[in-house]
């Protein structure tokens, strides 16, 4: 009997996943198909003479036991054996690196760790804790009159909220007051989408920050005190944004994905790289067929039974030999994305620092936000504080100072040494770094990071309601839904539609449900225990 085969396109966090629970779940064979050369997406790591980039930042967290306790069993916890949180984190069966257990990651490289998490705005050249809190240090930076301002605009809307919350500026409005809003809010959103918020749905704002405002960071803050600092690495009570520590492997996410990839192969399963998805071959409402080509035009047809698209949502609508409806082809072409631009800086040193009792220490800050309105720059990320290791010399700093911009925009366009020359000039400009401390410099770009909630996503539903009637396709990911998920919600729905092909089951909206009802699919529970 020949064995079922499954079709995977991408090989980032949704397409190893649902290779991985193909292999451990059922006698599927996946077979992934992958453009790049890389592993992971935009979740992997790219390592510049042993300095490493994470690009974006990748927290490895999440409010689903299935997912966090997937992370451990293929990169174990790095603690001692008598740490409780350990015991915790370690009753399920190890596969690989079973030595690392109770080691000085120094000595085993396959591993998690536990880091803490601080992240900060950065506004008229100081820094403001993040999420915003209305500390002391808080309102002294902003000033009374400033700060009169937003007690005032907050109040007003938690008395009189909007009636409507369809866009994004309403949905921050509704939660922090205009001023707050105005202050904090904005600029930042903005550079990372181009658009006005109030031109931005207000889903993106529901599916990232829904259970942030004051209310909940004041509560977050008082619990703290009365409770002290907690050793659960879920913080399942704990928003999102709120969280305090977060695992991370020992050489970034790219570690993670590299090692999937790796068991895959030794499971039996296949991955090709270099390969591109041209066009799905159907008959009727079922796809039979993949026709890939290489970077020399070489082409090849994979057979399946089962096909998985980690692809960007408008380029697998084209790839139809049966062309969708009109209608839908207009919501997929309008469908937009934003791009990004990571550009690494080695330095000897910031020209801020943290002040301690052993003298001044470089900052401890994961991200830093760039709320300044006078600069392009968005995000800024020291790699040393989420891996040590991510730094070949622990004596540098490294840096990753993100931009987010369209293929379109004159910035995607700009040659490295003049991307570098900008990144390098403006930090200097809100006083971060001396330009004659730079060592090193690397540029990395990513097309299509971030699925956007403008254009035609309003109407999305077509797209969806077309592609669902095909039984054995399944969209997965963030780009392969179009949504802004995190790697998390990413992985649950390659899960859950592993979890479909087991049982039959052929409505897809629990898939699709993935990050707008967590909150239900935890309550399920049992998945958690059966597929952990």
């Amino acid at each position: 009997m020949t064995q079922r085969r499954a079709i995977i396109i991408g090989a980032g966090p949704s397409g190893l996943t649902a290779a991985y629970e193909l292999l451990t779940r059922t006698g599927i064979k996946p077979i992934v198909l992958e453009k790049s050369t890389c592993m992971g997406g935009i979740s992997r790591t790219v390592n510049y003479k042993g300095n490493r980039i994470d690009i974006g930042g990748h927290r490895f967290f999440s409010k689903s036991n299935r997912v966090m306790e997937w992370w451990l069993q293929v990169l174990p916890l790095q603690a001692s054996e008598d740490d409780p949180v350990a015991i915790k984190y370690h009753r399920m069966e190890r596969e690989s690196a079973p030595s690392a257990f109770g080691h000085d990651p120094d000595a085993a490289d396959s591993v998690m760790l536990l880091r803490p998490r601080k992240s900060r705005i950065y506004y008229l050249r100081r820094f403001f804790d993040y999420p915003i809190s209305l500390s002391k240090d808080t309102l002294l930076k902003l000033g009374l009159w400033r700060t009169l301002k937003i007690g005032v605009s907050y109040v007003r809307s938690a008395l009189f909220p909007l009636k409507q919350e369809e866009t994004l500026e309403q949905f921050f409005i509704n939660r922090f007051g205009r001023e707050l809003y105005g202050t904090f809010f904005k600029s930042y959103t903005e550079k990372v989408w181009g658009v006005p918020c109030n031109r931005i749905s207000a889903e993106w704002g529901a599916q990232r920050i829904k259970g942030l405002s004051v209310w909940s960071t004041l509560m977050h803050a008082l619990r703290k005190v009365f409770k002290g600092g907690g050793g659960d690495i879920c913080q399942k009570g704990t928003e999102t944004s709120l969280i305090e520590q977060f695992l991370y492997p020992k050489f970034g996410p790219g570690q993670m994905w590299e090692e999937v990839a790796s068991r895959i192969i030794k499971m039996g399963g296949e991955i090709y790289t270099d390969c591109r998805a041209e066009r799905l071959i159907t008959d009727g409402w079922q796809v039979k067929a993949l026709e890939t080509t290489n970077a020399t035009g070489d082409r090849k047809t994979f057979e399946g039974d089962y096909f998985f698209s980690t692809a960007p949502v408008q380029e697998i609508m084209r790839s139809f030999d049966v062309a969708p409806p009109k209608n839908v082809l207009e919501v997929s072409d309008g469908l937009v994305y934003r791009d990004f631009i990571t550009v690494g800086l080695l330095l000897r040193s910031l020209k801020i620092n943290d002040e301690t009792s052993q003298g001044k220490q470089l900052i401890r800050d994961n991200w830093i936000y760039i709320q300044e309105p006078d600069v392009q720059l968005g995000r800024l990320t020291i790699f040393n504080n989420w891996s040590p290791f991510m730094v070949a010399d622990p004596a540098n700093v490294w840096l990753g100072i993100e931009y987010f911009c369209n293929e379109s925009d004159e910035i995607w366009n700009l040659s490295d040494d003049r991307m570098v020359a900008l990144a390098t000039g403006e930090l200097s400009k809100i006083g971060i770094i001396d330009a004659d401390e730079v060592l090193d410099s690397a540029v990395l770009r990513m097309e299509k990071t971030y699925p956007a909630y403008f254009g035609t996503y309003d109407r999305f539903a077509e797209i969806r309601e077309h592609v669902d009637r095909y039984g054995n396709l399944f969209l997965i990911g963030r780009n392969g839904m179009h949504r802004y998920n995190n790697q998390d919600h990413s992985m649950l729905t390659a899960m859950m539609a592993v979890d479909d092909i087991i049982s039959g089951k052929t409505d897809k909206s629990d898939l699709w449900a993935v990050n707008t009802e967590m909150d239900y699919h935890e309550k399920k529970g049992k998945s958690d225990v059966q597929h952990g």
